[in-house]
């Protein structure tokens, strides 16, 4: 029985380190090719500069594309949280009225099929030129996989679950808190971790068509005065913000259900 329990973690760790060492070892290759390509061809920096180059830039700008990305995570961030709370009322609705979800859910996929690059200067036009329009798109990104998983989440609830509840003279609301949202919450991380990638990019891209502050704004700029250096170190910061808020969203999912993760195991 012991050897077996020191078989079973020395797989386990053998199996964590080669989900870390592989791909990170395959993004260095990656990088080192790209260094090597731009220094063998003598690639112009203002057509496309080396990773060196990129992070010597990062780190010469930094505080200047801080106070810019400070600007991209408020936007980021109120937009998010406003995509959950819309998510959670919508998606009540629609479990709860059947009308209400099959006059809805066709709407949000249709929604899908409008680029946002279309629909957001209509937001710089009628709401200027501050946060808001950009808080708007950030909304409209994130909203559609977290309402789209969390749906799938309690449609996928056992019903004899909710059978059991009701012979107890359970009400909707109590079922609701009760059974389906806790069964539901590993489908609702998973939209939430979708969307938190995302999340940063929308921000950008309604910065892109009119703002005056964000990493949006900097890599526009950028771009147009041919400094391709920063626009990759914008890029390499929007990149970071993403991933720590993937992250994070990870590490809160641990945290509010642990037992998914002993489920995956």
């Amino acid at each position: 029985m012991i050897s077996r329990a020191v078989v079973s973690v020395s797989m386990k760790r053998s199996r964590i380190t080669a989900d870390i060492f592989i791909p990170l070892g395959f993004i260095i290759l990656l990088l080192v090719g790209w260094e090597y390509i731009v220094k063998l061809r003598s690639i112009p920096d203002w057509i496309l500069p080396g990773p060196v180059q990129v992070v010597r830039t990062f780190v010469d700008n930094a505080p200047l594309i801080a106070k810019h990305a400070q600007s991209t995570m408020i936007e980021c961030l109120a937009g998010f949280a406003l995509a959950i709370l819309f998510s959670f009322i919508v998606v009540f609705l629609m479990d709860e009225i059947s009308l209400f979800r099959k006059a809805l859910y066709p709407l949000i996929i249709a929604s899908q099929t409008i680029p946002i690059v279309s629909v957001a200067p209509l937001f710089i036009i009628w709401f200027g030129y501050g946060m808001l329009p950009k808080i708007i798109v950030v909304v409209l990104v994130c909203f559609f996989p977290i309402a789209i998983s969390l749906l799938s989440g309690l449609a996928a609830v056992d019903n004899d679950y909710l059978e059991l509840f009701r012979s107890m003279q359970a009400g909707r609301i109590k079922i609701f808190r009760m059974v389906k949202l806790p069964l539901a919450m590993p489908a609702f991380f998973s939209g939430l971790r979708i969307s938190a990638a995302y999340s940063v990019m929308g921000a950008v891209i309604g910065e892109w068509l009119g703002a005056k502050q964000g990493l949006g704004i900097y890599m526009t700029l950028s771009q147009r005065s041919f400094q391709v250096d920063r626009v990759f170190a914008a890029i390499l910061a929007v990149t970071v913000l993403s991933a720590a808020l993937f992250l994070l969203v990870s590490l809160i999912e641990r945290v509010v259900i642990p037992w998914n993760r002993l489920n995956e195991k």
